[in-house]
């Protein structure tokens, strides 16, 4: 299916003319478009014309593309029931690829957008959609959605950060053995082993190279060896170039940015694999976007996802009665477990943090990816017992948890919450038996998700949860309307009430 794919790369001068003189708002628009013809012939059509004196860049994309719907989606509010709102967004947010030539990658089923300006898929976001899609009983989604990462993983050897050609180049966190977690409550643990051989080519592709790492060359794409060999992985992106769907921005913080910048486009990716694009998390300076180093850090909720990736091998090996296989994987994640806690935990501060592995340092800065060890039951009952003072003074805020608390100007930071943040914190607190913790947790953000939806009906990408009256900003486009992962974070908490 992928042979039909249509590449930003291929239209050369045009794509950077269009994107640096900006003639859409947002720079995602252009390498959404499908082409009407093939690229050479748009490209050799282009070179004939733009000299012309009437020449109207705009025009010229209209004649040759077709441009991205705008879908905001007009659904009438029942009884003012954010609930019934959700079920009936499930079809409204439900595609399938149809568009060949498209910078869209083809998928075998249907699968949910998180909606807004994101008309394909993300890789992260979806687990946390098929939260409430379970909730709604769209198992079949689920199903789909999961094949749709099986026939990825089968066709490019990893999950990419959406299903669009200028994607191919990364990853976003490996939530795919937590979605076999959520569909073998539906399915049994058949599934398990149905997509054993995904499961084996992810783990494979974040530690690709792992086995050539020294002293000499401590790092290589995700894999990174720490002193006494222990392996850990970062956040990586194959490409150091100007992101398609970022290109001015990219270009103006290089233009700008008075550091290193050999490796800085590179960086920027790498925060976009996170997840987290953008948070001061990953800065140098902790405000400026310009001293961006992701790939120096080993990210706290990776690692932490990676021992689960680990774990799921390991349980999959014992279902096909392979005690050699299990036993290889099951060491992996006490290994990665140990490292963990020798490298991320920070005893003075008693908390979570990234590691600075090119200084030899811990991060400075708080970040709810403290609550992903909790949240996979990792933590010791002393550790979680600090984290958790943590997530009560510093994070939780009257409108839901805070991402970081460090006021940036960016969408990961404050003062925004994210649902997938609040679902890791009020699940690591459960955890641990603090249950009060954990209701605030969910009863705050619930709340503002309902204050906002009772007075714009809609469901919001992000939430400002510090002043709830105020809407949630920073960051390179408009807050969202839809969306995949509140609705699914929401109806998972509304059902736990």
């Amino acid at each position: 299916m992928s042979s039909h794919l249509f590449y930003i790369e291929d239209l050369q001068e045009l794509f950077s003319d269009v994107q640096t003189q900006r003639i859409f708002a947002d720079q995602k628009v252009f390498p959404d478009c499908l082409p009407r013809f093939t690229a050479p012939e748009i490209l050799e059509k282009y070179r004939r014309q733009q000299h012309e004196p009437a020449f109207d860049l705009l025009e010229f994309v209209k004649e040759n593309f077709i441009l991205p719907p705008n879908e905001e989606f007009e659904i009438t509010v029942q009884e003012e029931n954010p609930v019934i709102h959700i079920q009936n967004l499930w079809d409204k947010l439900s595609r399938r690829t149809e568009a060949e030539f498209s910078s869209l990658i083809q998928l075998p089923q249907k699968f949910v957008v998180p909606g807004g300006r994101f008309r394909e898929f993300f890789y992260w976001d979806s687990y946390f959609t098929m939260l409430g899609l379970q909730v709604s009983r769209r198992i079949d989604l689920i199903e789909n959605m999961v094949d749709n990462f099986a026939y990825l993983i089968a066709e490019f050897g990893f999950i990419p950060n959406g299903n669009r050609s200028y994607f191919l180049s990364r990853s976003q966190p490996p939530f795919f053995s937590l979605m076999l977690d959520l569909l073998a409550e539906e399915k049994g643990e058949g599934c398990y082993l149905k997509y054993l051989p995904q499961l084996k080519a992810e783990y494979a592709f974040w530690m690709n190279g792992s086995e050539r790492l020294s002293p000499a060359e401590p790092a290589y794409e995700h894999s990174v060896r720490l002193p006494e060999g222990v392996l850990l992985n970062r956040f990586w992106d194959k490409e150091n170039t100007p992101r398609p769907e970022g290109y001015y921005e990219d270009l103006e913080i290089f233009n700008h940015s008075t550091t290193e910048k050999a490796d800085l486009y590179r960086n920027i990716r790498a925060a976009c694999a996170s997840g987290w694009d953008f948070s001061g998390r990953w800065f140098a300076d902790g405000q400026d976007i310009s001293t961006i180093k992701t790939t120096d850090l080993i990210p706290v909720d990776l690692n932490s996802l990676l021992w689960h990736l680990e774990s799921t091998l390991a349980k999959c090996a014992a279902l096909a009665g392979n005690g050699e296989e299990q036993e290889y994987y099951h060491k992996k994640a006490n290994q990665r477990a140990s490292a963990i806690r020798k490298y991320l935990w920070n005893e003075e501060k008693g908390g979570y943090f990234d590691y600075d592995f090119k200084r030899g340092l811990a991060s400075e800065a708080w970040s709810m990816a403290m609550a992903f060890p909790l949240f996979f039951g990792l933590a010791s009952e002393a550790e979680a017992e600090k984290v958790m003072g943590h997530l009560q003074t510093v994070f939780l805020k009257e409108g839901g948890l805070l991402t970081t608390p460090n006021t940036t100007g960016q969408q990961w930071d404050a003062p925004n919450g994210w649902a997938p943040l609040q679902w890791i914190g009020y699940k690591a607190a459960v955890n641990y038996g603090a249950v009060q913790l954990a209701g605030d947790i969910a009863g705050n953000w619930m709340a503002t998700v309902e204050r906002v939806f009772k007075t714009t009906g809609k469901m919001m990408e992000k939430y400002n949860v510090v002043d709830s009256a105020l809407a949630a900003g920073g960051g390179e486009y408009p807050n969202q309307n839809g969306f995949g992962w509140t609705n699914g974070v929401y109806l998972k908490m509304k059902m736990n009430e």
